[in-house]
């Protein structure tokens, strides 16, 4: 079923906000902690924690996509029974 055009709320597979692709993992991460810490506490308008929890949406597939490009960059050397010597993707669970 498409998503409602009357909806705010960020799809899964939208384009993530260019302010949040240019921070580093660490800076999204921080920000991401600091709003849910400000939702926890209920204080604010709705409106407002409409708005922080789409962009904790956003930092949160930020940093998930930062995590899996640092996954995919990591490699394991191997020995094959000969002593050769290669490489195979990590597996990281």
């Amino acid at each position: 079923m498409p998503p409602s055009t009357t909806s705010s709320a960020p799809v899964s597979g939208a384009a993530i906000p260019p302010d949040i692709a240019a921070l580093s993992f660490e800076d999204a991460l921080a920000e991401l902690e600091r709003i849910v810490r400000q939702l926890e506490e209920g204080r604010g308008k709705l409106d407002d924690a409409i708005s922080s929890y789409e962009r904790g949406t956003a930092l949160k597939r930020h940093c998930e996509m930062k995590l899996r490009e640092a996954q995919a960059k990591i490699d394991r050397i191997t020995v094959s029974a000969d002593g050769s010597l290669g490489t195979e993707p990590a597996r990281i669970d």
